[in-house]
């Protein structure tokens, strides 16, 4: 298994995979600040390009080493957990003929956002809702998401997509934020969304490797809640003060942050649940939450 990207979400999938006894690598920026875990990685050289006064980040310039190509060589399957650019995937542009020609490779997976989806006024997204976003963010998302499935139908081999919510865990979640005094009450009333606990995530990637074809997965926790629902529990859980509420439109609120709250959905992952046989272990953020 090779995962491109060991960041949060991807060491927890390679850590799953490890315990189970798949041989796992990765892919770092740095490799210096990496855990003594077993798992052997491959360092990429990155370049802030600017692209229409914006700074995106690429990894077209790195140099795959010998002992990442001959991982690909041997990976049977390769999961992407990078952000995309401007033009999809910047991993899947510096290793697509790499990964063409591996005699090895048997599937692909892609870690994609629910952010494809446009504002439903706090209706639900499922596997066959459209994803009918147009802002940038949904755009490189749709485009990444179509080069892997194009790679994957060019070599025949299965692949699946997972749309994700807000991902959080042990060492990124509304406790950690209040003890770092970094929480922040935005209220948007009537505002909801899912979440999932990393270990679910990668519970999910594993069992979608057993699958053939190409498929899209919507994995989610039971119950979406408003933010500050979630932060009041932590802050109760960890015997916190819970920071002052703000309005989600205050001028004091970042434009990046209104974005996020901007967007209002429930997802139904009934058909991901079917289809791989899978639920979720934190059926809540309240589980999720206590699990530290």
């Amino acid at each position: 298994m090779l995962v491109l990207g060991l960041g949060y979400s991807g060491r927890h999938i390679a850590a799953l995979l490890q315990s189970q006894g798949v041989v796992c690598s990765g892919t770092v920026r740095n490799l210096e600040a990496a855990p003594d875990d077993g798992l052997i990685r491959h360092r990429w050289v990155a370049d802030g390009l600017g692209n229409g006064g914006a700074v995106c980040t690429t990894l077209g310039r790195a140099e795959p080493g010998a002992t990442l190509l001959e991982t690909i060589r041997c990976a049977e399957a390769v999961v992407c957990t990078l952000p995309p650019d401007e033009m999809g995937d910047p991993a899947l542009r510096l290793l697509a003929a790499e990964l063409r020609r591996s005699p090895a490779l048997r599937w692909v997976g892609y870690l994609s956002s629910t952010a494809v989806y446009a504002d439903r006024d706090g209706g639900w997204v499922d596997e066959t809702s459209v994803a009918d976003a147009v802002d940038e963010t949904a755009r490189r998302r749709l485009l990444a998401e179509a080069q892997w499935r194009a790679l994957a139908r060019d070599k025949s081999v299965a692949s699946a997509v997972f749309r994700l919510p807000g991902i959080y865990g042990p060492g990124r979640n509304a406790l950690v934020q209040l003890a770092d005094g970094r929480a922040r009450q935005v209220v948007r009333p009537g505002l909801v969304f899912n979440r999932l606990h990393v270990e679910d995530l990668a519970a999910v990637v594993v069992a979608a490797m057993g699958h053939q074809g190409e498929a899209l997965y919507l994995p989610a926790d039971d119950e979406p809640a408003a933010p500050q629902e979630v932060l009041a529990f932590a802050a109760k859980l960890g015997g916190f003060a819970m920071p002052p509420a703000v309005a989600w439109d205050d001028p004091a609120v970042s434009p990046a942050l209104r974005r996020f709250y901007a967007s209002n959905k429930r997802i139904d992952s009934r058909g991901t649940r079917e289809a791989l046989g899978w639920k979720p272990t934190f059926a809540t953020y309240r589980e999720g939450l206590k699990h530290r």
